[in-house]
């Protein structure tokens, strides 16, 4: 960090690029910070009660998905297997790298008007962090207000909704919905019609995106194996499938897909695909399939980049698994980062390159309880979403066994701090304990002085 100062100093490098290093810096340095907890109790808890509570539950239930509000990065709302939704604020502690316990600032209410079933995915509106998004087993997609958390608007899909997207730059107000149901369902925030399907998959959609760039284009992945792009402006909306097999693409006039023709058959992965998000300048689309392969694909001519990332990948339950893409900005150019939550930890990757990168341990879950009596996965320590917040330099996770989980950047800067502040606060002990001493050797000086006279 040095170097780069002093280049900056001298004017070898920009501002731009002299951020970008810090942030590369601190991102490399994440780690658990056990010290922060979201605790979901009602009722006002003392001091006493919040320094004996080492494992605070955020839900009573599996906690399924997270959002953190793209504007502020202080909001979150987590939905859980229980149908519970609480909002939380990031900045009820001033420092980040402090040890604070989080308690909800609002939660849903259970109504007639709430979701009966497990929450399966929630997101905050991306215009506007006054309100967000969630869908449930009992075949729901609700909108929420945050300042009431009252159902504002309500959506029913006939079928499970596994999860949702809406556009971050779309001038339309179309929630794309991952469903039971083969085809893709569009609802219209505008009008409330729920009526418009994609046609083309012929198993369960398990999850949707659409392009951070294109506003009319999805993608969207199925239990059936395969990954289709979309685009909803056409009457043949589907604009083909993601093909594994293919490493060259389809290049088109210009080599980079233009009036190429579409490609109608092929498989993303061999199995299910659960997991379909784009890099946020919508150059590359990353997938993850139960047959515990995550690809990545140029998406300017479809072609499989051949990204592998090895054994070490798991992934076998039906609900969305989504990695986590580090913001382009937070790295150099060229460069992208990649979270991947696995059963007992949280794998650091390059995406690019496939190098394991760092293995973050969920802490509190040692590797024994991760596997039941037979052998197989224990799912209350199943990591289920991740989430960045933007302006910390990190993330934060959510868990089946109800917890929400912080992760930060662990400097060596601070390493040191604490440090000197516990040697401080030792020598601080030590000058204390040796008052009392003193103190005691007076008391007892003084009683030996004196006659004593027995009668």
């Amino acid at each position: 960090m040095n170097t780069q100062l002093f280049a900056r100093a001298i004017g070898g490098i920009g501002p731009e690029t002299l951020q970008r290093a810090e942030l590369e810096r601190r991102l490399y340095a994440i780690q658990a910070a056990p010290g922060v907890q979201f605790d979901g109790r009602e009722g006002q808890h003392s001091p006493q009660d919040d320094a004996q509570e080492k494992n605070a539950s955020a839900h009573q239930a599996g906690v399924n998905s997270i959002a953190v509000d793209r504007f502020e990065g202080r909001y979150l709302v987590s939905g859980a297997a229980d149908a519970s939704i609480k909002l939380w604020d990031l900045e009820q502690r001033e420092n980040v790298q402090q040890d604070h316990i989080n308690q909800p600032v609002a939660a849903v209410k259970k109504s007639p008007s709430t979701h009966h079933y497990g929450i399966t995915h929630v997101s905050f509106y991306p215009f506007d962090s006054q309100a967000f998004l969630s869908s449930s087993y009992d075949h729901s997609l609700k909108m929420y207000a945050t300042e009431t958390m009252a159902a504002s608007a309500t959506f029913d899909l006939d079928s499970v909704v596994y999860s949702h997207s809406l556009s971050p730059i779309a001038h339309h107000l179309l929630v794309a919905c991952a469903t039971q149901h083969s085809a893709v369902r569009l609802v219209d925030l505008r009008s409330g019609a729920s009526t418009h399907s994609l046609a083309g998959h012929q198993r369960s959609v398990l999850s949707v995106a659409w392009s951070p760039h294109e506003e009319f284009v999805l993608a969207s992945g199925s239990s059936d194996g395969t990954v289709r792009l979309w685009d909803i402006r056409r009457s043949a909306n589907s604009l083909g499938v993601l093909d594994m097999d293919d490493a060259v693409g389809i290049l088109g006039e210009d080599g980079l897909g233009k009036n190429a023709r579409k490609r109608d058959r092929g498989k993303a992965h061999t199995d299910a695909v659960n997991g379909v998000v784009w890099t946020d300048d919508g150059k590359f689309l990353v997938t993850a399939g139960h047959d515990e392969r995550v690809r990545v694909w140029d998406m300017s001519t479809g072609a499989n980049a051949l990204s592998h990332f090895g054994p070490i990948i798991k992934n076998s339950h039906l609900s969305t698994l989504l990695p986590l893409l580090v913001p382009s900005h937070v790295l150099a150019a060229g460069k992208q980062v990649m979270f991947y939550p696995n059963q007992k930890e949280i794998l650091m990757f390059d995406l690019f390159e496939g190098t394991l990168l760092k293995r973050l341990r969920v802490p509190g879950v040692a590797a024994a309880s991760t596997q039941g009596k037979s052998g197989q996965m224990n799912l209350r320590h199943r990591t289920t979403a991740l989430s960045w917040r933007a302006g910390d330099a990190g993330f934060l996770s959510v868990h089946s066994d109800g917890a929400i989980r912080a992760w930060l950047p662990r400097m060596q800067e601070d390493v040191q701090i604490e440090h000197e502040e516990a040697e401080t606060a030792e020598d601080s002990e030590d000058e204390s304990r040796k008052r009392k001493r003193e103190a005691l050797d007076e008391i007892f000086r003084n009683l030996t002085k004196q006659k004593i006279t027995f009668t």
